[in-house]
């Protein structure tokens, strides 16, 4: 069948939605931080990012005009205020790049999965393509000025293994084994952006106007503290390093760049993202202890995000994705 012959099916409208939301709002952050990064290096490949959003912007516009879907307000220059003091350094904000990068592969892998129609698959195949190029753009970079973080090193055994014994899966009571290579993927990957959600906290909490905004801010810096605390404790017991954190890459400005409304989107966003993450933790995790602390650790988020949806919704700051048709309702109306 001819491909303009296709409709789109609610999934592929419901990931073109959440591309053009996610996406300004990254947008508006990356073009912030484009005007206070002295590093020409780092401003280079912000300009970049920011051209490739703008054009990648324009074929989701073009997508959900053609089929007769509103366009989503999402973030746009009113969020953005503009000749405030520096609120970031430059590292932290090639860091920041760097992890939104990572969102973003997720985030266009799992679009790609769900369409079905070849222009839009083409689409998140250019999405990915870029998102790759940004990815090792932002990882040698940071490699070049000595700031990017490996994951623990391991040494190699002799011979492979089988397991052999009930107490792999023991983690309480000193009988169990050390961290699985395989179990430290989603560790450090959960802790990386668990720093990056505190960090950002503790900058949007200086910044934020009101104070109901503030407090959730507050909060969720502690939580996240708490998380990282978490799993630190679990690395550290092995005698494994942990990342470093950013706290230091935050400035004292109490000069807002922001809406609230953006930041307070983005804390929930980064929170809503890492159930995936701690989904894919749980999943790889043989040790008991791993297990309960991903429990616990998801639960906590839905906590949060659920505090964060009631805040949006106060403040009436939370766009409505596209909804299936209301029959029922639509009876009424004959």
């Amino acid at each position: 069948m001819e491909e303009n012959k296709l409709k789109l099916t609610s999934s592929e409208i419901g990931t073109l939605w959440g591309e053009y939301v996610n996406g300004t709002l990254v947008d508006v952050v990356n073009r912030y931080m484009v005007t206070i990064i002295d590093d020409e290096t780092i401003k280079n490949i912000f300009e970049d990012a920011i051209n490739t959003f703008e054009k990648q912007k324009n074929q989701v516009v073009t997508f959900l005009e053609k089929e007769g879907f509103p366009i989503p307000i999402g973030f746009t220059e009113s969020d953005l205020y503009e000749g405030k003091q520096r609120l970031f350094t430059d590292i932290f904000c090639l860091n920041y790049l760097h992890i939104m990068t990572l969102h973003g592969l997720l985030g266009h892998s799992t679009a790609l999965g769900v369409s079905v129609r070849k222009d839009l698959r083409d689409f998140y195949d250019s999405c990915d393509t870029d998102a790759k190029i940004m990815y090792h753009r932002t990882i040698e970079l940071l490699l070049e000025k000595g700031n990017f973080q490996r994951d623990p090193l391991f040494y190699p055994a002799k011979n492979p293994e089988y397991v052999t014994s009930q107490d792999f899966t023991d983690g309480y009571f000193g009988k169990g084994r050390k961290l699985a290579s395989t179990e430290i993927i989603s560790i450090s990957l959960n802790l990386k952006k668990s720093i990056m959600a505190k960090t950002l906290s503790i900058a949007f909490s200086q910044v934020a106007q009101s104070k109901d905004v503030r407090k959730f801010l507050t909060d969720s810096e502690k939580t996240a503290d708490a998380q990282i605390k978490t799993f630190s404790k679990i690395m550290q017991g092995d005698n494994l390093p942990v990342p470093k954190s950013w706290e230091t890459e935050v400035t004292t400005s109490t000069d807002s760049p922001f809406s609230d409304k953006l930041m307070l989107y983005h804390i929930g966003f980064l929170y809503q993202a890492s159930q995936n993450y701690h989904g894919a933790g749980l999943a790889s995790a043989m040790r008991t202890d791993l297990v309960t602390t991903y429990e616990a650790t998801i639960l906590k988020n839905l906590m949060v995000t659920k505090k964060w949806f009631d805040l949006m919704v106060k403040n009436k700051w939370l766009e409505q994705p596209p909804l299936a048709p209301n029959r029922s309702e639509l009876a009424k109306e004959v």
